[in-house]
């Protein structure tokens, strides 16, 4: 009988794994496309292209066909491990004497904003009945950072790839429209180029989206667009930490729950990024290497994810989906508006 056993159990063993460089090298070709697309078009972020890109590639006929058959392994690592690697690196754009200089007053504004956004979008998508978690994944996104704090919180919480695609999809269909909104908003809101910044910076999903957006009214806007947003990134690591908490309580104290790490292990890499930036220690050449870096990684994550995005599903629940995009869009607008008019003073 042990005999049987081993002899059913070695061709599962010794079963050659799924080669991931196919989707590798059409996420490489995404990441590639993305960049140029950036380049001639520079008012379109790198990343917002390489998700609409991956969704493309999915649905085109022959490459669809390539995406499903032989790319969808690399392409899921790249969905997963490469955004780990980019979150890792994201924390070199942040110090601390940044979330300094922003002022109490405006660092509680970015925590009222992130926090009433992640609950209340959260709450709404679960009311709409949208499927397994893409009401936490939808509202980190729009709380937090995009795409980067879905694939975080993602990753926490062990969510279904297509979930993740699906929040990826809306959070950067969104964020993208914002590039050509609030820019026309500026002069009717009555704001200043500073404070269109900070507005920008609290608002707008992905650090690429903020920064088209916030550059149309010049350099004092970009910069306070940058210190915000960074500040909302800062606060990745503790959602991300609450809810592997969650996933461990959920599952009570069995095997499963030990293997759910309290903090994972890319949030424990993004904060030592930030204690290194912060050191000063770090050239600027090296700090210019790393950011490269990043978005590349990031590129090249999102376009996996974009890949696994089905058009298909996405139409069934299309109308909740909406809603709710625009929902949390005009909470997270609103809150932020309001909070540059109080900090403006």
């Amino acid at each position: 009988m042990a005999l049987l056993k081993e002899r059913s159990a070695a061709p599962a063993a010794n079963r050659p794994a799924t080669p991931r460089g196919p989707g590798l090298a059409l996420a490489a070709l995404g990441v590639a496309v993305a960049w140029a697309v950036h380049r001639v078009v520079p008012g379109v972020p790198m990343l917002t292209a390489a998700v609409v890109l991956g969704i493309a590639a999915a649905h085109l006929p022959r490459l669809g066909a390539v995406v499903r058959a032989t790319g969808r392994p690399g392409l899921s690592f790249a969905g997963k491990r490469l955004m780990r690697a980019g979150i890792v690196l994201l924390g070199l754009r942040l110090a601390f004497d940044d979330v300094r200089a922003l002022g109490w007053a405006t660092v509680l504004m970015v925590l009222g904003v992130v926090t009433v956004t992640l609950l209340g979008t959260w709450w709404l998508g679960r009311r709409l009945g949208l499927p397994g978690d893409q009401p936490l994944l939808i509202a980190a996104g729009y709380a937090v950072c995009g795409a980067s704090a879905i694939g975080a919180v993602g990753e926490a919480r062990g969510s279904d790839e297509r979930d993740a695609a699906t929040s990826v999809a809306l959070v950067t269909l969104c964020g993208t429209l914002a590039i050509a909104v609030l820019p026309l908003l500026q002069g009717v809101l009555g704001l200043s180029d500073a404070e269109f910044g900070r507005w920008a910076g609290a608002s707008v999903h992905d650090v690429g989206q903020v920064v088209a957006t916030a550059q149309t009214a010049g350099g004092a806007a970009l910069g306070e667009a940058v210190l915000v947003k960074l500040m909302r990134v800062a606060l990745l690591a503790p959602i991300v930490a609450a809810v592997a908490l969650g996933v461990r309580r959920r599952r009570g104290r069995g095997a499963g729950a030990a293997r759910v790490p309290l903090v994972p292990l890319f949030v424990v890499g993004f904060l030592a990024a930030v204690a290194l930036r912060s050191t000063g220690l770090l050239p600027a050449p090296a700090l210019d290497a790393a950011h490269v870096a990043q978005e590349l990684l990031l590129a090249a994550a999102l376009f996996g994810l974009g890949s696994a995005v089905d058009l298909r599903a996405l139409t069934r629940t299309g109308t909740r989906v909406a809603v709710l995009g625009l929902c949390a869009w005009v909470v997270v607008a609103g809150l932020s508006y309001a909070g540059v008019l109080l900090t403006s003073g």
